[in-house]
């Protein structure tokens, strides 16, 4: 099991199943190759690294293009 302030953890099952929380509330369930992928990326990755990941799989990180899509005419 692992947390972070970032709010991403994760609990590897017995059954091989990894299942991804942010903030306490289930945000994904892994399993077979894609949750065996998983562990190995997490047993090589710093904590920082490990959020990153998390994150993408869930779909919950930031694109880098909030800022100027704020801008966009169809949104002023």
């Amino acid at each position: 099991m692992s947390g972070d302030p970032s709010g991403f953890s994760y609990k590897h099952r017995k059954n091989g199943d990894v299942v991804i929380s942010h903030h306490g509330r289930v945000a994904t369930t892994l399993r077979g190759d894609t949750a065996a992928e998983f562990i190995e990326d997490m047993n090589e990755a710093s904590p920082l690294d490990a959020q990153d990941i998390m994150a993408r799989l869930t779909g919950n990180y930031r694109r880098g293009n909030e800022r100027l899509a704020k801008d966009h005419p169809r949104n002023v």
